[in-house]
C-alpha cells in the first residue's frame, strides 16, 4: 500500500505549502497588528484632540454646562469627586472611563472662586491644561448605537470648579472595519494562494523529476535485460539531473568494462589452464600405458607452469578484490640486490646499477614479484644482456629494467599491459608465459600509488620504468 506523500513531488509540494503558510500567517499577523495599531493610534489622536479642545475651553473660563458638546463622539467632564458635570448629547451609556454616570449634575463654582455677577455662564477663573494624556479603551452607547472607542483623559487644574478631567472618545469603528476586512481577505485569499503554491510546486517538481523517472525506468530495464551496453537518457539541461544521468552512464560504462574484462579473464584463464592440463594428462596417460615413454621432465615443466599460472590468477584475484599493499617501508635498492643475487642459471646476464634511494611504502612481496616479472620479460626478449637500475628522481624512486632486444612497437606499448596479451613473437610455449606478468606488474604499481611505463632503451630494446612515491 502506497503511503501518503511517499513521492518526492508530494513531499516537495507539502513542504513548499507549509513554508508559504507559515510565512503568510506571520506576514498576515504583522500586517493586522500594524494596521490595528496605526488605526488605534489615530483614534487616540482624534480623542486627544477633542479632549484638549474641551479642556482648553474649561481652562479659559467656560462653564461645564456651557460647553459645546455636539460632537458625534462621547465626551465627559468630571470633577475630583467623579461627578459628571457635562456630557455629550444623546450619550446613554459609557464604560472605560471609570465614570459610569451620564447625567450631569449642576456645576457650582468653588467658594474661593470669583463668581460672575451676570450669573449666566458661571465662573471666569482661568485654569491650566495638563500636558499628559492617558488613554483607555471602552465603549459607549449614543442614541441607541453601541460602539467601541479609544478614550483620552486630559486634566484641567485650578478652574473655578476645581480640578476637572475631560474624557473624549475616538471611534474604533474604522480600525475594526479595516481589520475585519483585511482578516476576511486573508482567510479567503491565503487558502487559495496555498492551493496555487502547492499545485504549482507539484507540477514544477514533477516536470523537473521527469528525467529521473526516465533514468529509473531505463535502469530497471537494464537490470531486467542484463544488457550493460544500454545507457540512460541524458537531458540537455546541464543541471543536477543531467549530471546524475552522466555519472550513471559512466558507472554503467565502468561496470560493462569490468564485466567484460572479467568474462575475458575467465575465458583466457580457462584457455591457458587447458593447455598445460591437457599436456600433463596426455603425458600421464602415455606413462600409464607405456612407462618407458613417460616424459618426467615434460610433466614437471607442465606442472610448474600450471602452478605459476594458478599463482598469477590468485594474485590478480586479490588485486581485483582491492587488497591493500600495506604501509611497511621497503628499501628498493636492497630488494633488487637480494632478489637478483638469488637468480641462477639465467639465459642472459643481468647488470645491476643501484644507488642509495629513500624507502618506499608497500608490500615487499608484491614489489619483488614486479621485479621478477620485469626481469623475466626482459630476458625472454634480450639478445645479450639485461640491465636493472634504481635511482631517485623528483621525490620518487625509479626502478628501470632494460634489454637489448627488439623493443616494443609504440602502438603496442599500452596493449602489452592487458591481461593474457602477448605479442606475436611471444606466443609460443617456449617463448613465455600466459601474458599475465606485465598486467600484474602494472596493477601492483598502481596499488602502490605509482606507475609502470615502457619506452625505448638506450641499448635499443625496451625499458620498463616503475615509479613509486618515496616514504
Amino acid at each position: 500500500m502506497r503511503r501518503p506523500f511517499s513521492s518526492v513531488r508530494a513531499r516537495a509540494a507539502l513542504a513548499a505549502t507549509l513554508v508559504v503558510a507559515v510565512a503568510l500567517v506571520a506576514a498576515g499577523a504583522t500586517v493586522l497588528l500594524s494596521l490595528r495599531g496605526n488605526l488605534t493610534d489615530r483614534a487616540g489622536a482624534d480623542a486627544d484632540s477633542t479632549a484638549r479642545r474641551v479642556a482648553t475651553s474649561l481652562a479659559t473660563g467656560t462653564a461645564p454646562d456651557a460647553l459645546d458638546l455636539d460632537d458625534e463622539d462621547p465626551v465627559q467632564v468630571v470633577d475630583e469627586d467623579k461627578r459628571v458635570l457635562a456630557t455629550s448629547e444623546d450619550l446613554e451609556k459609557i464604560s472605560g472611563t471609570g465614570v459610569s454616570g451620564v447625567k450631569p449634575v449642576a456645576a457650582r463654582p468653588d467658594d474661593d472662586g470669583d463668581s460672575d455677577d451676570d450669573g449666566g455662564d458661571g465662573a471666569q477663573q482661568n485654569g491650566s491644561v495638563s500636558d499628559q494624556t492617558d488613554h483607555t479603551d471602552g465603549s459607549a452607547t449614543i442614541d441607541g448605537d453601541r460602539a467601541d472607542y479609544r478614550f483620552a483623559a486630559v486634566e484641567v487644574e485650578d478652574t473655578a470648579y476645581g480640578d476637572l478631567t475631560v474624557y473624549a472618545g475616538g471611534s474604533l469603528e474604522a480600525e475594526q472595519s479595516a481589520v475585519n476586512t483585511a482578516l476576511t481577505s486573508m482567510l479567503i485569499g491565503f487558502p487559495v494562494l496555498l492551493v496555487i503554491v502547492g499545485g504549482v510546486t507539484y507540477l514544477v517538481t514533477r516536470r523537473a523529476l521527469r528525467p529521473v523517472e526516465g533514468i529509473r525506468a531505463e535502469m530497471a530495464a537494464i537490470t531486467a535485460s542484463q544488457d550493460l551496453g544500454r545507457r540512460v537518457p541524458e537531458p540537455d539541461t546541464h543541471d543536477e539531473v543531467a549530471r546524475l544521468a552522466g555519472t550513471t552512464n559512466e558507472t554503467l560504462a565502468a561496470l560493462e568494462s569490468s564485466v567484460e574484462r572479467q568474462r575475458r579473464f575467465v575465458a583466457d584463464a580457462s584457455h591457458e589452464l587447458r593447455s598445460p592440463i591437457a599436456s600433463l594428462r596426455t603425458q600421464l596417460e602415455v606413462g600409464a600405458a607405456h612407462p618407458d615413454l613417460l616424459d618426467v621432465d615434460g610433466a614437471v615443466e607442465d606442472t610448474v607452469r600450471l602452478q605459476e599460472l594458478a599463482a598469477d590468477l590468485l594474485l590478480l584475484a586479490r588485486l581485483d578484490a582491492g587488497e591493500k599493499p600495506g604501509g611497511a617501508g621497503v628499501d628498493l635498492a636492497a630488494l633488487v640486490r637480494e632478489e637478483l643475487s638469488q637468480r641462477t642459471g639465467d639465459r642472459v646476464p643481468v647488470a645491476v646499477d643501484v644507488t642509495a634511494v629513500p624507502q618506499v611504502s608497500g608490500s615487499r612481496g608484491q614489489l619483488a614479484r614486479v621485479l621478477g616479472n620485469l626481469v623475466d620479460n626482459a630476458q625472454r626478449h634480450a639478445r645479450a644482456g639485461v640491465r636493472v637500475a634504481v635511482r631517485a628522481q623528483d621525490g620518487r624512486v625509479v626502478l628501470g629494467v632494460s634489454d637489448d632486444g627488439e623493443g616494443v612497437p609504440e602502438d603496442e606499448r599500452e596493449r602489452i599491459f592487458e591481461r593474457f596479451v602477448r605479442l606475436d613473437d611471444a606466443r609460443t610455449r617456449d617463448g613465455g608465459g600466459a601474458g599475465l606478468g606485465l598486467a600484474i606488474a602494472r596493477d601492483v604499481a598502481e596499488r602502490h600509488g605509482g606507475s609502470l611505463t615502457v619506452r625505448s632503451a638506450p641499448e635499443g630494446g625496451a625499458l620498463f620504468e616503475l615509479e613509486l612515491p618515496s616514504g
